[in-house]
Parts: C-alpha cells; structure tokens; sequence
C-alpha cells in the first residue's frame, strides 16, 4: 500500500513539473491585442521579402519566429472602411454596405458602364445602398468581448462612423477623438504606442481586448526626419536601383514595426505575455504608388491578390507553436468568432456572423475545413500608373476597349480552397485561378476547368442573393467608350 502511495506521489509531482504552459494558462483570462496595420503590401514585411531587405520589419519578424504566419489572410475588403467594418461586425459587406471611404465610386463617371453613386457626379447618391458608417444597431466585436468580463480599448484609426460600437475606450491616440489630421502626423504612432502602454497598465489586473489600428504606412508618406535620412543613405548604398524603393515609406515601415515592438516589450514588463494573444495583420493590400506587391498582382482595391491577401501573423505563448506557418484562408470576418472562442464569449443572437473561428488553427496548425469565402464591389475604383520600376495598379479595361484605368469594377470574388473566381458585372464574365499554383493569377482557367468555373459562379450567386448584395443593373447615361 506504501509503494502504491509513493508512486502516486511521484507520478503527480512529475506531472506537475512537465505541464505544458498551455494547461497553466487555462485557469486565466487570455488577453488579446490586434494590432491592424493600414496599407501594407503582402511582400513589405522582412519575413516576405521586405523589397529585398530594404525594408525592416524585426518585430514582425521576431513574431513569425516565434509564432504563426499566415500566408494567406485576406481582409474582408480591398480598402480600409469595409475591412474594418467586416472586423467589427463578423458580417460580410453586403450586410454593412460599406464597400468604400466614402460611400461612392471614384473614377470619371464617363467611363463608368452602370449607374452607381460617383465621387465626381451629384445627384444620384440614392442609386444604391452605400454606407460609409456602421449601423449602431449592429453587435460589435468589442460587445461580444464585453460579456465574457473583458476590459475593451480602441486606439488609432477607425473610419466606419461615430459610434464607438461598445468599446470601453475608444480614442485616436488616447487624447483625440477626431480623424482630420492623423495622416500628416509624424507621431501620431508614438502616442498611440503610449496610450496603448498605459491602458495595460491600468488594466494589468484585468483581461482586457486591444484594438490597435495604425495611420501607418497609409499615404501622404510623411516620417520623423532622422528616419527618413537613414534610408536615404541606405539608398545611396542599395546595389540594385532596378526599383525604387521609397526612404520615407521605408521610415514609415520602420516606425510601425517599433510601435510593435513597444506593445510586445510592455506585454513582458508587466508579465502579461504569455498569456496574451498578440496578432498583426493589414487591412489591405499595397497602393502601388511607392511600393511592390509582387509577385501578387494588382493592388490595394483589387480583388486580385494584391488586393486582398496581407501579411498576419500571431504569437500566443503555450498555444501556438513558434516557426510555423500555415497556407490555409483567413478572412477579416473571422475575427469576431475566434475572438469569441478565446475569451469565452456568446456569439450575437440578432445579426448573422459571417465568420469561423480559427482557434483551432491557431493551436494545432490543422487546416480549417475547406469553405467558401466571399468578397463583394459594387463600385468603380480608378487606377494609375507606376513610375517606380513595377506594374501600376490599373488592372482593369474600361468597358468595350483595351484601355486598362480601373483598379476595380463592380464584381464579387468567392475563394473555395486554392481555387478563386471573380465574376465581373462590369464585362459579364468570370475569371478562374488557382492561387495556390498561380499566386501571381496569369493563367485564367475558366475555359480550362469550366466544372470548377461553372460549380463556384453557381454559388457565388446564390450568396449574392442571400445577402441582399448591391449589384449595378442600370445603364450609366453619362458613359462614353470615347
């Protein structure tokens, strides 16, 4: 009976010692911080290329060390407003009719083929449903985090309307509410870093959800001059000059990757990182004005990649594996039910949530059961050219000619896998593309494998119904294919 006792004994001590981390978290609150970076190519982060190492990104480079990487995060928007309101909301942008800054398509009206609300033409503001803020009705992500017991803070960009949509604190950079002057501000990201420090300070006691949204690296480029010198003598020295890469864009890289690092340092400080779930990840893909999204194609406002696949990656001590990456798609409506899931919280009963939880992901690396994603346009978005070495964002021709000026036209894109199709209202057809095999989307395969083609148009459109999707019909009578 002794030796049975002993051995017991022996074997809940050797138990106790070898528990992984992950079991010893379980009894605590995990906190969350989401740091959203705004404008940022897929290639800009060193991990990715970081245009050849001109950039520097060690922060993000240290999480994909030690955490995840996620090769293919899409955003739930081309641009800002709807890939934030995808975040807040867990829905689909047909449900918040924010497809745009703005509300309106931007472009010369005359070379628009539908008739929707332009930037450059009054008057037809009403010929659909566009929204530029999110309705206050909606359930937040920061309501769904709120019942679980959580401490809520929103600090920096948010661009979806007044409403703070539940957040405990919800401020620019802690002081400033207003967005009129954030762009031009050389250290906005300084206090923003600052404000963030101090709302885990004040809250070290409780669980608490960050969302930290950046002004960074998104245009007019403007950074703190010592920087900017520090590239500039770098580009002196850079050995290839076939592209240009840009000092003060660079500057911009380096001072987002330091607010980074500054959030993860007081993290350490006040012994809350390990049991914090620290993401970043960018709310579009690159303008192409002063950077590459190569080898994707397209830019910020596609729905090619370029448009809408971002770098992400993840660190959560004892639950995520250090140095893994996964190939498997993530989308910005995904947000609220992973979030949901981590901190223990019920999903909203009065609205649908569009998104699955990735927790799983997150702590096995298993791939997520194959599903479709969606993206829908209604709009116009013009295009232009780059004169810095590398593809402009014009992408698309103007109806009935070869004259390529659209970044995007009305469209809705539906990923199932590898497999992506965008069906162009604009041109009445589709494209088909396996990513996976052509990340850069040349070879169009929709004459190819017209099962795959036809099998995912047939769906597309029946989500296109289901969400009540704004699709143009009516003729434009300003367009002219002169």
């Amino acid at each position: 009976m002794k030796k049975i006792n002993i051995l017991v004994i022996i074997l809940v001590f050797v138990r106790a010692i070898t528990t992984p981390v992950l079991a010893q978290n379980t009894k605590e609150k995990p906190n969350v911080v989401f740091i959203l970076i705004d404008d940022m190519a897929w290639a800009d982060v060193g991990y990715n290329g970081g245009a050849g190492g001109f950039y520097e990104t060690p922060n993000i480079d240290a999480m994909a060390t030690e955490g995840m990487v996620f090769n293919r995060f899409y955003p739930g928007g081309a641009n800002c407003a709807p890939t934030r309101a995808c975040i807040v909301s867990g829905m689909y942008t047909p449900r918040t009719k924010i497809y745009t800054p703005g509300g309106q398509a931007k472009g010369n009206p005359k070379d628009m083929r539908f008739h929707v609300p332009a930037k450059n033409r009054k008057g037809d503001e009403k010929s659909m449903d566009t929204r530029v803020e999110i309705d206050a009705s909606v359930t937040s992500i920061a309501e769904v985090i709120n019942t679980a017991g959580y401490v809520t803070s929103r600090i920096g960009k948010w661009h979806i309307g007044s409403d703070k949509q539940g957040f405990d604190e919800s401020t620019q950079d802690g002081i400033d509410t207003s967005e009129k002057h954030y762009y031009n501000d050389k250290f906005a990201t300084d206090r923003m870093a600052k404000a963030a420090t101090e709302f885990m300070e004040r809250n070290k006691e409780n669980p608490f959800f960050l969302y930290f949204s950046l002004w960074d690296v998104h245009t007019p480029l403007v950074a703190k001059n010592e920087i900017v010198e520090k590239y500039k003598k770098k580009w002196e020295n850079w050995p290839d000059k076939s592209k240009k890469w840009n000092p003060t864009y660079a500057a911009m890289i380096e001072v987002m990757d330091n607010s980074v690092g500054v959030l993860r340092a007081k993290l350490k400080a006040l012994g809350l990182d390990k049991n914090t779930m620290v993401m970043v990840a960018s709310d579009n893909g690159g303008p192409a004005g002063h950077s590459s999204n190569l080898p994707l194609r397209g830019a910020k406002g596609a729905m090619y990649e370029g448009g809408i696949r971002t770098p992400a990656v993840a660190v959560w001590p004892g639950q995520i594996q250090p140095g893994t990456s996964n190939d498997c798609p993530v989308t910005g409506v995904d947000f609220m039910p992973t979030l949901a899931e981590i901190v223990g919280a019920g999903l909203p009963k009065n609205q649908p949530v569009d998104g699955k939880s990735f927790v799983n992901l997150l702590k096995t690396g298993n791939d997520m059961k194959t599903r479709d994603i969606f993206w829908h346009y209604p709009l116009y978005l013009t295009g232009k050219k780059s004169t810095y070495g590398w593809p402009g964002d014009n992408v698309l021709p103007k109806y009935g000619t070869n004259e390529m000026i659209w970044r995007a036209v009305p469209s809705t894109t539906i990923m199932r896998g590898d497999w992506k199709l965008i069906y162009f209202y604009e041109y009445e057809k589709y494209e088909l593309y396996n990513v996976a095999e052509d990340i850069g989307e040349q070879n169009d395969l929709s004459k190819s494998n017209p099962k795959m083609a036809g099998k995912l148009y047939k769906k597309l459109m029946k989500w296109v119904k289901e969400t009540n999707a704004d699709v143009p019909t009516k003729d434009n009578p300003d367009f002219t294919k002169e």
